[in-house]
């Protein structure tokens, strides 16, 4: 079960996302509607002609315009500018998930098999006299980060400056009962 904290928090992610997603851009669409129209267009008698009087009309083709010109600036962000690459960097460097394995299928299957893979790879590998000294010290770095992510903790260069842990091998190990949930 979740415990009460995390239930909180989760409430709370998704109230955010709710209302700074959702409700938010349908409020403030309609408030800039309303506030312009109101303010500025139907006290300006030339500029409240082209729109014959409507609001609807007002809305009609304040959208027409505005929806692709959100578009085309939505465009320019995620293509263009280097504003969404910097978005998407702190997101990487705030999520742990990309320097440890995400519970479930990853943390319980994949991660122990890619490691049975490899120790059992090296094996036949020494057997035939196959490997360098290169290749044993490669397969070895790889086979402890992979004893690290399987124990539950985290590897790579953010590792060690994220997530309050002073080194990944300071991971507390998993239990039984932890990979069984």
């Amino acid at each position: 079960m979740v415990n009460r904290l995390e239930f909180i928090t989760r409430l709370w992610y998704y109230f955010r996302t709710g209302y700074g997603t959702y409700l938010t851009f349908i409020l403030g669409a309609l408030n800039t509607l309303v506030v312009v129209w109101y303010l500025a267009i139907s006290h300006a008698p030339y500029v409240g002609s082209i729109f014959a009087g409507s609001f609807t009309a007002f809305a009609v083709i304040l959208s027409a315009v505005g929806v692709p010109l959100s578009i085309a600036i939505g465009w320019v962000h995620l293509k263009k500018s280097p504003a969404y690459k910097s978005e998407a960097e702190v997101g990487v460097e705030s999520n742990p998930f990309y320097f440890k394995l995400t519970p479930g299928i990853w943390l319980d299957a994949f991660g122990p098999l890619y490691l049975e893979l490899l120790e059992m790879s090296k094996r036949v590998l020494e057997r035939d006299n196959l490997l360098t000294p290169d290749d044993k010290k490669r397969i070895s770095n790889i086979e402890e980060k992979l004893k690290i992510l399987n124990e539950g903790g985290y590897v790579g260069a953010q590792s060690t400056t994220y997530f309050g842990r002073a080194n990944a091998r300071n991971t507390p190990k998993r239990t039984s009962t932890q990979s069984e949930q």
